[in-house]
């Protein structure tokens, strides 16, 4: 049985209950939040066997990205208790596990070998060298293109393009008569939406958000020519409306065969080349791009599952965990769905597997993982860790207001001079407010 989901039913999913036909009136019942992507929603068409195994229930809270990181940021700083298990990323649980708002996972069982999960992902789902979150699957960023269109065009995608490639590439396959736009890329509000993307478009520029001494950056010519750049090629190549366009929004297009190239979390690799996809036999992959300044425009992400501290089902929620993280979920994925549609980045083992190293996009996930440095993120010096976002308590809010005025750009609701302007001010004001300068 094929447990593959399409986006809209994924986005129309709000509430989905493991049954107990498995547990009796007395087993647990675990609640979970997660975010409206394919691989958690597939993850949630599992969940029978997992209450088949354990008698322990369990309650699906799915959301899209932002309600997901409003929902339960509110829940564990105010101590709500909504959640036993909630899906957190790389900037939320070394500061969470710092406040003493995540249980530690350090005493999971040795078969799920924590030590098999890859360094780069361990590393940022850690504090103090301690577990807070275990990776349900890591994620980089890279080039997702048209290989048809990219020939009709008599270009040659390059492993390692350059953005001047890019636009010129995205200006030779768009074609509005026929509703293909050259390119798809975020512009949605949100730190962790169309923030995220142009906070790593932004490095290979050779901006930053802060300087050495946490001073704003955005009256810098580097941020100038990252926007001006991204709005110029976007309103010659990009798709109508692509300010309010997110991960799904874009990868919807992709799959209709309206994007020439799309350049996204490597997790996408399994939707653009399965099932719910016309043109999955025409896409390959490159880098993210540079400018030559000696850094790309990929992240390094994880979507993990963690614990509030507090949560009276404890014992139940690592269970879950080891249960959803571990090898076991990936022999079960792969034996049910092939391999190209197992939970990417979090191990290595997966990558040292023949039949995964088969599958066409293993390799460039793994290049662009490895080549995301989060401490070295920029080309002048910055004083903080995080490639895609700043790891202070402070980035998100302030990265919301900053994402939420280049989107005002994006669509021509303000000129990029008077965008930027603001987030020098908002950024300034925040962090001499939080004491950084």
């Amino acid at each position: 049985m094929s447990f593959k989901r399409t986006l809209c039913a994924a986005t129309a999913l709000s509430l989905i209950t493991a049954s107990g036909a498995f547990a009796d009136s007395h087993s647990a019942t675990i609640t979970i939040a997660t975010v409206n992507n394919g691989d958690m929603v597939r993850m949630q068409g599992y969940t029978d066997q997992f209450t088949k195994e354990t008698g322990i229930a369990v309650e699906w809270v799915t959301l899209e990205e932002n309600t997901l990181r409003s929902r339960v940021t509110t829940d564990i700083t105010t101590k709500g208790g909504q959640f036993d298990i909630m899906t957190i990323g790389m900037y939320e649980t070394p500061i969470w596990g710092a406040n003493g708002w995540l249980v530690p996972l350090d005493d999971l069982s040795e078969e799920y070998n924590v030590g098999d999960i890859l360094p780069a992902m361990a590393g940022g789902l850690s504090h103090d060298g301690t577990l807070y979150a275990a990776p349900f699957y890591g994620e980089s960023s890279m080039v997702m293109y048209r290989t048809d269109l990219m020939e009709a065009a008599g270009l040659e995608m390059p492993d390692a393009p350059t953005w001047d490639f890019i636009a010129q590439a995205a200006a030779a396959m768009t074609d509005r008569d026929n509703e293909i736009n050259g390119i798809c890329l975020r512009g949605k509000a949100g730190w962790g939406e169309g923030g995220a993307f142009i906070t790593a478009m932004s490095n290979s520029f050779g901006a930053r958000w802060f300087d050495e001494n946490w001073q704003a950056q955005f009256d810098t010519e580097q941020w100038a020519n990252t926007l001006n750049f991204y709005k110029g090629m976007m309103d010659a190549s990009g798709p109508a409306g692509y300010a309010t366009n997110g991960f799904n929004e874009n990868l919807s297009l992709f799959n209709q065969g309206k994007c020439g190239m799309w350049i996204d979390a490597t997790v996408a690799a399994s939707f653009v080349t399965g099932d719910d996809s016309t043109v999955a036999d025409s896409v390959a992959f490159a880098l993210a791009p540079d400018t030559g300044l000696g850094k790309r425009s990929n992240w390094l992400w994880a979507w993990a599952l963690a614990i509030p501290a507090g949560t009276q089902k404890e014992a139940e929620a690592k269970q879950f965990i080891e249960w959803a993280t571990g090898t076991g979920y990936i022999e079960m994925v792969a034996a049910n769905e092939g391999w190209a549609n197992v939970p990417p980045g979090a191990r290595t083992s997966l990558y040292e597997n023949p039949k995964y190293q088969a599958v066409p996009f293993a390799k460039m996930t793994l290049d662009s993982i490895l080549s995301a440095d989060p401490n070295n993120s920029t080309v002048e010096p910055s004083p903080y860790v995080g490639i895609q976002f700043a790891a202070i308590p402070e980035f998100a809010g302030i990265a919301t207001e900053v994402s939420q005025e280049f989107s005002a750009a994006y669509a021509g609701q303000q000129t990029i001079e008077e965008a930027l302007e603001k987030a020098q001010a908002i950024t300034n004001e925040a962090m001499e407010a939080a004491g950084y300068q």
